[in-house]
């Protein structure tokens, strides 16, 4: 694999990104773009990132190139100069944008670029998953900025989409989740044995994502322990940085952190050496304990495939049978490596691993969620025990226990 960065730094103006107000996620109105080649002449990856106090993942869209002449963009990121140049020099060598898919019914930081980027590219037709809804109005496509003329929804049947011969797709049926239905459509390019997602499975990396290393701010910010403490700059913050984003990242509280005290943050911001808005005016108000890594190695899981936990918590086992359904369906590709919209890619993988990380949905439907450990899922339980008490959310469901089928490849 190689990645395109630039040796100097570029101008602000390539990296400007002027709707940031509409998802306002850090890094705001400024986004670096990393192109990496997956597979040679064949498939790229363009990663981003965005987040919240500094909490900040990968966010990424895939390029794959069609035959003879064309590509297909899968889940869009911000385009910004810097990344709409990246994908006109891949035009130049293979051919115009001719498919972009939205790949998600739900995720809004997914969902908002497609527009834009389709305006960049006029010549392209937009395909778009089923059952797309839109929170507090439910608006039509073209309302939220997709191209009238050109915007598709995906077919039912894969066969029917122009790209057919080249791409397969499985639709998730749509899980009611109260507000709204989640649903992601997994494609495969047959040619590089490539499956590409959304966010139904990530691989956690121990080191932080290439992406994020363009600014390590964010990364320095989160391996302090006090507001006092130095941001040092060395591979070991970085990585005690990253691996602390990604425990605030899947469980938002985990079990091996503490908030401070109102009144202990503000008697500590006092003594914070910078006491800056990009440093949050000295707060911090983390309290990690010392067996914090412990928690982050079995969220890590020796990097093997997973749902997210806030997917194993409070969404997909709303519909198992459905997700295991569609699970299987996409096993039956022969593919070799996934890349999904977060996180670590490519990730090697069978559809046998693949088809094993939703194991978890044939436990009963009171179980907590295995196997990670249940004291990090509490404040998720927590969320879920609220969003059920106020009519929010739809009940878990649970299936028959039985062994999964092996798919595909071994």
């Amino acid at each position: 694999m190689s990645a395109v960065t630039a040796t100097t730094p570029l101008p602000r103006r390539d990296r400007a990104w002027p709707f940031w107000p509409v998802v306002p996620l850090y890094p705001y109105g400024q986004r670096p773009t990393l192109r990496v080649e997956v597979v040679k002449d064949t498939v790229w990856t363009l990663d981003q990132f965005q987040g919240i106090f500094y909490v900040v993942v990968p966010i990424r869209m895939t390029v794959v190139r069609l035959e003879p002449r064309g590509l297909l963009v899968y889940s869009p990121v911000a385009p910004t100069p810097e990344c709409v140049a990246l994908v006109r020099e891949l035009e130049e060598r293979h051919g115009p944008v001719k498919y972009i898919v939205m790949s998600t019914v739900t995720g809004i930081e997914h969902k908002v670029f497609v527009g834009p980027f389709a305006r960049r590219f006029p010549q392209a037709q937009v395909y778009v998953t089923p059952n797309q809804w839109s929170f507090p109005l439910n608006l039509p496509l073209p309302w939220l900025g997709l191209p009238r003329d050109r915007t598709h929804l995906l077919p039912q049947n894969s066969a029917q989409a122009p790209f057919a011969d080249q791409v397969d797709y499985a639709l998730l049926p749509p899980i009611d989740l109260g507000l709204g239905p989640f649903g992601e459509t997994a494609c495969f390019h047959r040619a590089s044995r490539t499956l590409l997602l959304t966010d139904a499975i990530v691989a956690i990396p121990p080191e932080p994502p290439a992406i994020l290393q363009l600014d390590p701010f964010p990364l320095l910010f989160h391996a302090r322990d006090t507001p006092a403490d130095a941001m040092v700059d060395t591979p070991e913050n970085r990585r005690q940085g990253w691996q602390r984003i990604a425990l605030f990242a899947f469980y938002f509280r985990p079990s091996t952190l503490e908030v401070a005290t109102t009144s202990e943050m503000l008697r500590e911001a006092k003594q914070a050496p910078v006491r800056s808005r990009q440093y949050y005016f000295g707060f911090y108000p983390f309290r990690w304990q010392p067996d914090w890594s412990q928690s982050f190695q079995a969220l890590h899981n020796g990097g093997q495939l997973q749902v997210a936990p806030i997917l194993k918590t409070l969404i997909f086992n709303r519909g198992p049978a459905a997700v295991l359904d569609w699970a299987k369906a996409v096993a039956t590709w022969q593919f070799e490596r996934i890349i999904p919209a977060h996180l670590e890619a490519p990730i090697a993988a069978t559809p046998a691993q693949f088809l094993e990380a939703f194991e978890f949905l044939r436990a009963a439907a009171t179980d907590p969620p295995p196997p990670l450990p249940g004291a990090d899922f509490e404040l998720l339980l927590q969320i879920e025990q609220l969003l059920l008490s106020r009519g929010i959310a739809r009940p878990r469901q649970g299936i028959p226990p039985a062994p999964l089928s092996k798919g595909g490849n071994e």
